[in-house]
């Protein structure tokens, strides 16, 4: 059976508030909140790859601390514009 649309967004959701670091739950789910209604199925692609990350690697992407891999610039540069300050 494969996931519908709706489920596979409710499922990247839930997946963004359930992470290790709580800063992490917050910038994802106001990420969430933002942009993933709008995003086709290539850009939940790489979101989904990017959720399988370790959260110490993501919050030092997302806070400009360390560059991110080039497949995830893009989506991370997003998630800055829309969730961190300043």
């Amino acid at each position: 059976m494969t996931e519908t649309h709706e489920i596979r967004l409710k499922r990247l959701a839930m997946r963004s508030m359930r992470r290790g670091i709580k800063e992490m739950d917050i910038i994802l789910m106001r990420f969430c909140d933002a942009r993933l209604q709008q995003m086709d199925a290539a850009r939940l692609d790489i979101y989904e790859q990017l959720l399988a990350e370790n959260d110490q690697d993501l919050y030092q992407w997302v806070s400009g601390q360390r560059p991110a891999p080039e497949e995830f610039h893009d989506i991370v540069a997003e998630i800055r514009k829309v969730c961190v300050p300043g």
